[in-house]
């Protein structure tokens, strides 16, 4: 059974999250990804949080599938093997701060006139185009600047983020969506063009805002924090149950809501008028999230859970790390995978996303060691001979 990407050929420049995490999603589904990095130091994700045997647990997964080649793009004849690999990829990603390739000559006028059907993305914190595009972006200003953080916290608190770097991980789905639908309009639809994908951190997280910006232009409201709440929907609440925990509960559906209170043992605002509508349950939250955990806290978690999975109500826990890898669905989805790490050890890792019937995802090998890759690359990709890589190697540019 073969890999959707099979034969697509991608060079990833650039390092940490947003650009590598794209490569990382393509390598999954058969593309054949080569990673570019700085000679001696390499993506500094290598050397990010949690280390394991001098290298990052992190990196091990974020470039799965990956082959590490080095090259510095600094230098002449390092933009020249990039130029050579152009030749013969199909999409180039990267995620430096714009203008650094073109100040390097690997802009992309200069490498579409090698390569006319060069797909490039590019990822940056505010755009390729705008008063802002130098500035230096994160993913946590772009989930600052996208409106996220103005929302996500308690209202008496400050802003909080989100504990991953979800800002990033936006920008690079929608940097796969974008390469996909140019590989699309160059060969199913014949036109043989590539193009520039131009991929924003703050538009990422700003595209997930849903009816903010509508509601402001024409209501002039603006959403605030409100903690475990979801504005406007009702009940959508965490709830504490007698022994300490908290069940996540979805009553938002207009069906679903009569359900709920039939469950909880009040059948008579099932068929309350004022809450047939979502409009008029969210003009009562507070009341319903009372009335809800006034309940809660009497049953213990598993009780209330199979409840209100028996009356089919949205509902779940809050899971740690440590609960999900022991949770059997997630195992019987092969979302928990053991792949070897080394001769002696095996690692846990998260299995591929989406399940796909024909083509699907798999993992074939953990994050490379530094140039692990290099010379098998520049035999395979540009036929360089052995002197040739010898050479490149003693001038520090491979």
């Amino acid at each position: 059974m073969g890999q959707s990407l099979e034969g697509v050929k991608v060079l990833e420049l650039g390092s940490l999250i947003a650009g590598p995490f794209a490569g990382r999603l393509m390598a999954e589904f058969g593309a054949d990804v080569i990673k570019v990095e700085p000679p001696k130091k390499g993506d500094p994700l290598r050397d990010w949080r949690h280390i394991y045997e001098g290298t990052s647990l992190w990196w091990r997964l974020q470039s799965r599938n990956k082959k590490s080649i080095t090259v510095d793009l600094k230098s002449e004849e390092g933009q020249e093997i990039i130029k050579s690999l152009v030749q013969e990829c199909d999409i180039l990603i990267e995620n430096f701060r714009p203008g650094t390739l073109e100040k390097w000559n690997l802009g992309y006028e200069e490498l579409s006139s090698i390569n006319p059907g060069l797909v490039m993305v590019r990822v940056s914190g505010y755009g390729q185009t705008g008063p802002y595009r130098d500035k230096a972006g994160f993913g946590s200003i772009g989930e600052s600047m996208g409106g996220l953080r103005h929302i996500t916290g308690n209202p008496e608190l400050p802003p909080t983020r989100v504990g991953v770097s979800l800002g990033d991980s936006l920008a690079a789905m929608y940097s796969v969506i974008g390469a996909m639908m140019a590989i699309y309009h160059r060969d199913v639809k014949g036109t043989g063009k590539g193009q520039v994908i131009d991929v924003a951190l703050y538009e990422a997280v700003f595209s997930l805002m849903e009816g903010s910006l509508p509601e402001f232009d024409k209501l002039g409201a603006v959403r605030e924090r409100t903690g475990s709440a979801l504005p406007g929907i009702a009940p959508s609440n965490t709830y504490q149950c007698r022994d300490g925990k908290y069940v996540v509960i979805g009553g938002n559906g207009d069906a679903i809501f009569k359900r709920l209170m039939n469950a909880i043992g009040h059948p008579e605002l099932a068929e309350d008028e004022r809450f047939q509508t979502n409009s008029g349950r969210a003009n009562h939250a507070d009341y319903l999230d009372e009335t809800i955990e006034d309940w809660t806290k009497t049953v213990d978690f598993e009780t209330a859970l199979q409840t209100l999975d028996e009356a089919r109500v949205p509902a779940g826990p809050i899971y740690s790390i440590e609960d999900i890898v022991k949770d059997p669905h997630y195992l019987s989805r092969e979302m928990i995978q053991n792949f070897k790490l080394n001769e002696e050890e095996s690692l846990k890792i998260p299995g591929v996303v989406p399940k796909m019937s024909e083509t699907p995802g798999e993992t074939k090998w953990l994050g490379p060691e530094l140039g692990q890759h290099t010379d098998e690359v520049m035999r395979s990709w540009l036929t360089y001979d052995d002197e040739k890589i010898q050479q490149l190697k003693e001038k520090g540019i491979i």
